[in-house]
């Protein structure tokens, strides 16, 4: 059998002086020849490796602390802590370091902390010991001078330390304490608050065991209560012995765990609430306190985890049906804190925490509290399964995968998180947002396992999309079916946004099992409806969804966008947004510039198709133009595959001149005659679309005529006028490059017609071919370039017809000089 005496934790302090746990295993010692002496040897229990070996020196402090720790420091900044099991086993080690050192084993420090100047040590060497005044009410003062005056020297503090230690000093200066407080004498009890903080910052261990005693601890906060600085006292003790109720939810049968738990947070209270914030320089002076209440963290959790018969009685009630809500809620608070106290253990011993909670049935339990009407209980078992999620997730989705073969969707662990998410009565969704954040963890494909014969991402989104996903998204379903939001309150947008926010996630991560989930729900459709939202901010997310899905360039994604014609939506809350400069407008703008810039091809025809007659105004940037330049190009080569050879030659050896100055050449040429153009307008014949065209014809004809009315009260003519000087607010002369071969009559223009189903192919509107001359042909009446069949061109359409067959004769002698 394994020699517990001997089974140790092995902690470093780190930077944040905290304790990290390297590890347990079973310390011994022995000659080591390699460091030339009498060593530590720490070897782990797992696999038998060296997890410390260390020379006892001759000179190192080491102390003893709680009768089960042993702490010392290797070097300037490196502290060590061996944390024994068994008090036996700290006796044992520790009477062979007092050997080597030469000193006797009912000291509790080796040596004497030095740290002073040699001038220091010189001028206290004459006084090997520091003696104490009496402990007398009438030299209380002369006693906290004493106290103050040892703080800045490290020699002096220890010498301070051992007399307090030796002379059992506390306990008669508490007696003191009593005398003060039954005459009312103020500037006692002052002195007294001032020996007493004093005595915490001697950062000392052994006086610590005194002051934090059960017949000790009360009295200490009571000399606490009276700071100078504050008027009038504070009243603590009775906070802790009135209010502060400690509940035994489950009796504890263990006297010292019980002892235990109360001296923790007393102590936790003090170091909290009673002690002033320490200054930079007193900061480190507390660390032996961190220390303290560190340790007894992890000895309570280790204590209660190890009693199975505590545990199993607790987790029974908080299942059984007849446990009344008062002493459930107790129970749930209990588990809550227990979990909080976790925090404080390495992560190894952490594991082996959580491993305890989940073979005790904890994820069931959960499932069980969740599922009840008090709010109470299940925010608290809310915390619970947040601290399960962000340590283990794996072990979360584990159970909820096992669970989903036994049970309805309805009743999953998962599928309860998410509708407690949706139905978050809090205003400002605090509890959904926590949740969303646990969703988030859960789903993320960066924390999840892949073995050589288990791979946990396609199985846990496999089940995660065929058993949840619904449930998630209900919501977003239910409130997507018209055209506009049906419920559009500041709570539904919040949630709304919550939820679009995890599926944008998904976009990112999920790849197959998202792309089918929103291909075959048509779920971006539902969700750009939320762009007619009055919160900008929904808005704004539900166009994030669409930005992060066309960034994938994937064409799958594309072929189902343009199937639905889903740029919609998004070009009417351009239009709709109007001139104002803000981030709905930013935000389009950029998604059509990196359609522009990625080059997508069949989203720029697709765009420029169905919605350039609405887009082609907007000259504050050049995106869109950009974007028809894009799609000019593309239909060119397509048509004239040598296009691409020749470019390069007719730019190196014909025209010489860089693109920027030729793109200027043709913009000038573009805005300087379209005041000589005869009135040929581009009409979009009928079409099978299933989209209905009217629409996006409102918000159009609406913000066209808004735009005219505001330029011409600014006198600022932005759309020419035609020949008959009627305004074309609407529409203007849709220019494409090609041969003048193709201005001579509407049957070989007809015949350049597609369906709005192919962008870019061969045949479609206006996809004409490029020949060295550089010219612009009118597109007809059989071309798509707008976005919709304005009612009133109807009347025009015979006479526009004769019109659209010629070319005026400056525009020609412009076209063939070129």
């Amino acid at each position: 059998m394994t020699d517990t005496r001997r089974r140790v934790k092995v902690y470093t302090l780190n930077e944040d002086r905290q304790w990290d746990d390297r590890g347990t295993g079973h310390v011994s010692s022995g000659y080591v020849e390699r460091l030339k002496g009498m060593s530590l040897l720490v070897r782990a229990e797992s696999d038998g490796s060296l997890l410390l070996e260390s020379k006892i020196n001759p000179n190192t402090a080491y102390q003893k602390q709680q009768d089960t720790l042993i702490v010392w420091s290797e070097a300037e900044n490196y502290d060590l802590a061996l944390s024994f099991q068994e008090k036996a086993g700290c006796d044992e080690i520790w009477e062979k370091i007092c050997q080597v050192q030469g000193k006797d084993p009912s000291v509790d420090i080796t040596q004497d902390l030095v740290d002073e100047s040699e001038e220091e040590r010189f001028d206290d060497m004459s006084s090997p010991g520091l003696e104490l005044p009496s402990c007398e009410l009438n030299r209380l003062e002369e006693i906290a001078e004493l106290v103050a005056s040892s703080l800045p020297s490290p020699l002096r503090r220890e010498k301070l330390a051992l007399a307090l230690e030796n002379e059992g000093y506390i306990k008669k200066l508490l007696e003191i304490f009593h005398v003060c407080e039954d005459l009312e004498n103020l500037e006692g009890l002052h002195h007294l608050y001032e020996i007493i903080k004093g005595i915490f910052l001697l950062n000392r261990t052994a006086l610590f065991e005194v002051m934090f005693s059960e017949e000790c601890i009360m009295d200490i906060i009571g000399c606490l209560e009276y700071d100078p600085s504050l008027s009038p006292s504070r009243k603590h003790r009775e906070f802790l012995t009135k209010t502060a109720k400690f509940k035994e939810v489950i009796p504890i049968s263990d006297p010292e765990l019980k002892q235990k738990i109360h001296q923790t947070y007393r102590v936790q209270y003090i170091q909290d609430m009673v002690l002033p914030t320490p200054s930079v320089f007193e900061e480190n002076m507390l660390s032996t306190l961190h220390s303290f209440i560190f340790f007894n963290k992890v000895e309570i959790v280790g204590m209660l985890q190890e009693d199975e018969k505590f545990l199993t009685e607790l987790f029974a009630q908080l299942t059984d049906e007849a446990t009344d809500e008062e002493k459930r809620q107790e129970l749930v608070n209990f588990l809550k804190e227990f979990c909080a106290f976790s925090q404080t253990l390495q992560p190894q011993n952490r594991d082996a925490f959580f491993k305890t909670l989940s073979n005790m049935g904890i994820l069931p339990a959960l499932e069980v509290i969740l599922g009840m009407d008090d709010a109470q209980v299940r925010s608290a078992a809310t915390d619970i399964f947040s601290y399960l999620v962000e340590y283990n997730p794996s072990m979360v989705r584990e159970f909820v995968m096992q669970e989903a073969q036994q049970n309805d969707d309805d009743i999953l662990l998962i599928n309860l998180i998410i509708e407690h998410m949706i139905c978050d009565t809090d205003p400002e969704l605090g509890g959904a947002v926590q949740l969303m954040g646990l969703l988030r963890t859960l789903v993320d494909p960066e924390n999840m396992l892949a073995t050589a014969n288990k791979t946990e991402k396609t199985e846990f989104l496999g089940f995660f999309y065929k058993h949840c996903m619904h449930v998630l998204t209900a919501p977003l379903l239910a409130n997507t079916t018209e055209e506009k939001p049906s419920k559009d309150d500041f709570q539904t947008a919040q949630l709304l946004a919550l939820i679009l926010e995890l599926l944008t996630f998904c976009v990112e991560h999920h790849t197959y099992h998202i792309k089918n989930y929103i291909i075959n729900k048509d779920i971006l459709r539902r969700v750009l409806v939320l762009m007619a939202s009055k919160h900008a901010f929904l808005a704004l997310c539900a166009l994030r969804f669409k930005r992060k899905i066309i960034g994938l360039k994937d064409e799958f994604y594309n072929r189902y966008i343009m199937k639905s014609f889903l740029f919609e939506p998004v070009v009417k809350a351009f239009l709709n947004n109007g001139s104002r400069y803000n981030l709905m407008n930013s935000a389009i703008i950029e998604m059509f510039e990196f359609i522009r810039v990625e080059d997508i091809k069949s989203l720029t025809a697709h765009v420029i198709e169905n919605y350039w007659k609405a887009l082609e105004d907007v000259d504050y940037v050049q995106t869109f133009k950009g974007l028809k330049l894009r799609f000019e190009q593309q239909r060119e080569r397509q048509d004239n595959p040598k296009l691409d050879s020749m470019r390069s030659i007719l730019r190196n050896h014909r025209y010489r001149r860089d693109a920027r100055t030729l793109e200027d050449e043709e913009e000038m040429w573009f805005n300087s005659d379209e005041d000589d153009m005869e009135d040929g307008e581009a009409v979009v014949p009928p079409s099978d679309k299933t989209k209905n065209e009217d629409d996006i014809m409102d918000p159009i004809s609406k913000f066209m005529e808004r735009k005219k009315l505001k330029e011409s009260e600014e006198k600022e003519v932005l759309l020419k006028t035609n020949l008959t000087g009627r305004q074309s607010p609407s529409f203007k002369l849709s220019f494409s490059s090609g041969t003048k071969t193709n201005l001579t009559s509407q049957s070989s223009a007809s015949n350049l017609s597609g369906s709005p189903g192919s962008p870019g192919s061969p045949g479609s509107p206006g996809s004409v071919s490029k020949s060295t001359s550089q010219m612009a042909a009118i597109t007809t009446k059989g071309g798509l370039v707008g976005l919709v069949d304005y009612p009133d061109d109807d009347e025009e359409d015979d006479e526009d017809e004769d019109k659209e067959e010629t070319v005026p004769l400056s525009k020609k002698a412009k076209l063939e000089s070129s």
